[in-house]
């Protein structure tokens, strides 16, 4: 009876030892952040993990694909990271993409019908490069449009014809701060190189080149406007010349056209306000004479202009 009673109880005292054994290892499981049993891992992985993400961990903060504290990686973990020649579906990321010069440059800053000084500025920062070739006028219509999108397809940007943030970003680093005369020059075209003969002395500089004149003082642009010449038919002379007579009003002997302001330099041509340039622009030509639309100018450029100034018409 005795040895029974102690085989009882030898029993009893070892199976509360396997029992507080299986007690100690699922607490000690629990304590490891798997939070279920080894054999359902894939709610594990489902959910998120108290423990930091991985250093190879997706910046775009998605889930990791296997679980951290699992020691038998699932398939997804064993696939080698993505390197840069074959990248992965981007979340965010800020790389070029292969059509990245098609894509518009951020907010559109400066479009057609638009009418202020930052367009005048534009303009005078794309004749600076080269893609208007005329006066800034403060107004955005289909030239400078033009201009633009002439600029974007150059650099490789969508050529939206709208100045947008990476576009205006290239031209003003491509260009200097205009000057008041660049934003508010004397002339819609560009004045062309000086001729030499041009460098001295009292001149009417003229450019059938540019189609300007730049009356000049010992080689210094004192006044500058846009002019017209004549027709095939009727050329106006090229070479140097000297002012021989002026006439504040008079009327053409031949034609029986208005000439005011006129200062002759070859026979019958002179230069000369004409109301039909200031109307029709290069649509029409004169007759022989070099004809300015600018009445004012031209008028404060008659005083001070003498008889016996040079006079030099060139290309």
């Amino acid at each position: 009876m005795h040895r029974r009673t102690t085989a009882i109880r030898r029993g009893v005292l070892a199976a509360a030892a396997l029992a507080l054994a299986t007690g100690c290892t699922a607490q000690a499981v629990g304590a490891a952040g798997a939070g279920s049993s080894p054999a359902a891992p894939s709610s594990a992985s489902a959910s998120p993990s108290a423990a930091p993400s991985p250093a190879g961990a997706s910046p775009s903060g998605l889930p990791s694909p296997s679980d951290p504290a699992s020691t038998s990686p699932s398939p997804a973990a064993s696939s080698p990271t993505p390197s840069s020649s074959a990248p992965s579906p981007s979340y965010g990321d800020d790389k070029p993409s292969a059509s990245a010069s098609a894509q518009p440059g951020g907010k559109v800053l400066m479009t057609k019908g638009m009418e202020n000084e930052q367009v005048r500025e534009l303009q005078a920062r794309l004749r600076q490069v080269g893609y208007f070739d005329r006066g800034p006028t403060a107004f955005y219509g289909s030239l400078t449009a033009e201009a633009v999108a002439a600029f974007q397809t150059k650099r490789g940007l969508a050529a939206t014809g709208s100045v947008d943030e990476t576009t205006w970003t290239k031209l003003v680093g491509m260009t200097r701060k205009p000057t008041a005369n660049e934003l508010r020059p004397p002339t819609s075209n560009a004045l062309d190189t000086p001729d030499p003969r041009c460098m001295t002395g009292r001149v009417l500089c003229i450019s059938k080149e540019s189609r300007t004149l730049a009356w000049m003082i010992d080689g210094k642009v004192v006044s500058a406007m846009d002019v017209r010449f004549g027709s095939v038919n009727t050329p106006t002379r090229e070479g140097t010349f000297k002012v021989d007579r002026k006439e504040r009003t008079w009327t053409s002997t031949l034609y029986h056209s208005e000439m005011p302001y006129s200062m002759f330099f070859s026979g019958g041509q002179a230069v000369h306000y004409s109301a039909d340039f200031a109307a029709r622009g290069y649509n029409g030509a004169s007759h022989g004479c070099v004809n300015v639309r600018d009445k004012g100018r031209l008028a404060k450029v008659f005083e001070q202009v003498r008889v016996g100034d040079k006079v030099v018409v060139h290309w």
